[in-house]
């Protein structure tokens, strides 16, 4: 936790932007079974309530009153059973304290207390569920149907919380510099140990172990292979053979639960092949140059759509694609090979803050592209001082998305279809980093980690 002040100044600030009557809950999560329940998957916090109380505990809830301006966090202390199995932790009463909280009450008043408030006549203002067990709990607690949970949920507490959660303190960007830090060594120790004979799951184990040791763990599943056209490659089984290229994006998640967010590609080989470093350089053009661009007042679709010209160009210069560059990417055809967003969000949570709403979050008041690949921007709207973002494009060789587009005839103006035979096997490339907006320009956080040829080359040595 940070200190008390923190986040009574937090609730403090909601508070006011909210103002009326009625009252704003937040949940703790609670710990979820894996296969029976006793055995449960690793807790995470959600982190709303991180953000607001600081407390990394299940089975707790505070709520926010906002006349009084209190806050009443509601929780049970722990049983000799639970001390025998789980160890000696501070009461609720202890708890209150270090959140600055002015009441507590056991878990269990909470719904009549809800129940209470409802029926004088004060909104509850609730965020949406995302979880199936807090789904049932707060269409009991609430009396609104699960299906009608989310289109129910307060909108005015979604764009307080954005409005907030936005704007990182110098203290969070801290602890994303933290994150960062972890997460350079566990790039560093993959480029390293690559070589041709390993399996992705030698490096997916080394690099998760860093993220533990160093008092953390992964913020997010870890992407790993030598698959890098599959843009959410869960798997690691495959075996390390020359020729291929390795994509990495996985990162550290502090014990504050701030993200690191990073991606790097690098040969299994010692060096890159010619090939393989006309297409990495194409991609580490598109992202410096996106980074460059990044400045209070631009809108982030602008600097999306910057990318996407710079691999047109790139991909123009290895015989791949041909044609006008702004009419290809105004038509959408670089999508072949950049399919997805530019970037996105990034503190709390990997995806900052994307439960309560991608719209909310990445848009704003604009609207959304319905072309393939730039509709999968999730952040577009205008940068702002204190935004903290990924930057992170990539080129990727997709045999599927190529052969159906060839069959569907679709951007032959544009695309050199003879020529990507050549490339079934190539993989994908993707180069990331994490930028903070300031007041006249930007800065990438953390520690640099080697992604220049030469650099990447050096390490495998």
């Amino acid at each position: 936790m940070f200190n008390a002040a923190t986040y009574i100044a937090r609730r403090s600030r909601l508070i006011g932007q909210i103002q009326g009557r009625g009252i704003i809950l937040l949940t703790a999560n609670e710990e979820s079974p894996i296969n029976y329940a006793g055995n449960v998957y690793p807790f995470r916090q959600d982190s709303n309530f991180l953000y607001f109380i600081g407390i990394d505990r299940p089975h707790l809830a505070a709520v926010l009153d906002l006349e009084e301006g209190t806050t009443t966090l509601f929780g049970n202390d722990l049983s000799i059973e639970d001390v025998v199995w789980e160890g000696p932790q501070p009461g609720i009463a202890d708890l209150a304290k270090q959140t600055g909280a002015e009441h507590t009450a056991p878990f269990d008043t909470l719904p009549g207390m809800l129940e209470k408030a409802r029926q004088s006549g004060r909104p509850v203002h609730y965020l949406p569920p995302y979880r199936g067990e807090d789904k049932i709990r707060y269409s009991n607690w609430l009396g609104i149907s699960m299906d009608s949970l989310k289109a129910n949920a307060s909108e005015v507490l979604i764009k307080a919380i954005i409005a907030q959660r936005s704007y990182k303190t110098a203290e969070e960007v801290a602890e994303m510099e933290l994150a960062l830090d972890i997460t350079r060594e566990m790039h560093l120790a993959a480029m390293k140990k690559a070589r041709p004979g390993l399996f992705e799951s030698d490096l997916a184990g080394v690099v998760e172990g860093i993220a533990l040791a160093r008092g953390g763990r992964p913020a997010y599943g870890t992407i790993l292979s030598v698959n890098g056209q599959t843009l959410h490659n869960p798997y690691h089984s495959n075996r390390l053979e020359k020729g291929r290229i390795i994509l990495g994006d996985f990162g550290a998640e502090t014990a504050r639960h701030y993200a690191g967010d990073i991606t790097r590609a690098f040969p299994v080989d010692k060096t890159f092949s010619s090939r393989q470093k006309d297409i990495y350089n194409i991609v580490l053009a598109a992202e410096m140059q996106a980074i460059a661009a990044c400045r209070p007042g631009i809108q982030y679709r602008e600097v999306h759509l910057l990318a996407a010209r710079v691999i047109v160009e790139g991909m123009k210069s290895v015989g791949l694609m041909k044609g006008n560059t702004d009419d290809a990417v105004e038509a959408g055809a670089h999508a072949l090979f950049f399919p997805h967003g530019l970037g996105h969000m990034i503190g709390l949570d990997v995806h900052d803050m994307e439960g309560l709403g991608e719209q909310y979050v990445g848009y704003g008041d604009m609207q959304r592209s319905e072309q393939f690949g730039t509709k999968y921007l999730r952040l577009a709207r205008e940068l702002e001082p204190g935004f903290t973002f990924t930057v992170e494009p990539g080129i990727y060789f997709i045999p599927e998305l190529f052969d159906l587009w060839r069959s569907e005839g679709r951007f032959t103006d544009f695309v050199h279809y003879d020529q990507l035979d050549h490339y079934r096997n190539f993989g994908g490339i993707r180069i990331e980093d994490n930028v903070l907006i300031t007041d006249d320009g930007h800065r990438v956080l953390g520690p640099p980690i080697p992604k220049t040829v030469e650099e990447v080359e050096a390490l495998r040595e």
